[in-house]
């Protein structure tokens, strides 16, 4: 009888288990960076040649991540260079002088899904007695974000600019139902951060910012979209 119920027992616990739903695997999650430190010089790292310095860089440990990827860019020549590893700290030959964004992707074994962490802009040590405007970090819209007008068929456009050496003298932002954007919405002084523009339900809009400073260099947002529903 023992044996019975015992067995009994045991056919309940394997239906129950087999009654509960497999845990999803978490995804990864993005990391925080360090260093290089955002829209800085770095002027750390041993000179490699007279025209290279290897940098290294930095980053805070993400939760449920295997394994990074560092993807550092030359905001001048698009040039990319990645590099793949388990730690979070990563050495990469960069030219003197150069201005580079850089960014980590956080993955795991168990998720094809990865995350990317912000995108910080720098300047390479060198020779550079002036410094081009980092490029518009744009904020809102998002690239190919779905957005909603306001009450006024307006949506705000909204970005940040820095300049290590603090000299912009404006920024032009280009805005069009065609792409690429070269109707100029408007010139804004150096301090601005936003503009409103009129839109239309059901339409997608492009847009970039250009930042000039006061030594006549020119950088260039890149191209953004976004729908108005």
């Amino acid at each position: 009888m023992r044996q019975l119920v015992w067995i009994g027992f045991l056919g309940l616990l394997v239906v129950f288990s087999s009654c509960r739903k497999k845990r999803a695997p978490n995804p990864p999650e993005a990391v925080q960076l360090i260093f290089p430190e955002r829209n800085s010089e770095c002027t750390e790292g041993p000179s490699l040649s007279a025209n290279s310095t290897e940098v290294s860089f930095r980053w805070q440990a993400a939760d449920h991540t295997d394994n990074y990827e560092l993807r550092v860019t030359n905001t001048n020549t698009r040039t990319v260079q990645t590099i793949s590893t388990t730690s979070t700290t990563a050495k990469l030959p960069l030219a003197k002088g150069e201005p580079f964004s850089w960014l980590v992707r956080s993955k795991n074994d168990e998720v094809a899904q990865t995350v990317s962490s912000e995108v910080w802009n720098f300047y390479n040590q060198g020779s550079t007695t002036t410094y081009a405007p980092f490029p518009a970090d744009i904020r809102a819209p998002a690239m190919s974000q779905n957005v909603f007008k306001d009450i006024n068929n307006e949506v705000e456009l909204l970005w940040s600019a820095a300049d290590l050496d603090n000299d912009i003298e404006s920024i032009l932002v280009y805005f069009s139902v065609e792409t690429p954007p070269n109707d100029l919405l408007d010139t804004l002084g150096r301090n601005a951060t936003s503009i409103k523009v009129s839109v239309t339900s059901n339409t997608v809009y492009y847009w970039r910012v250009e930042i000039r400073d006061a030594a006549g260099n020119t950088t260039n947002s890149g191209i953004y979209s976004f729908k108005v529903l």
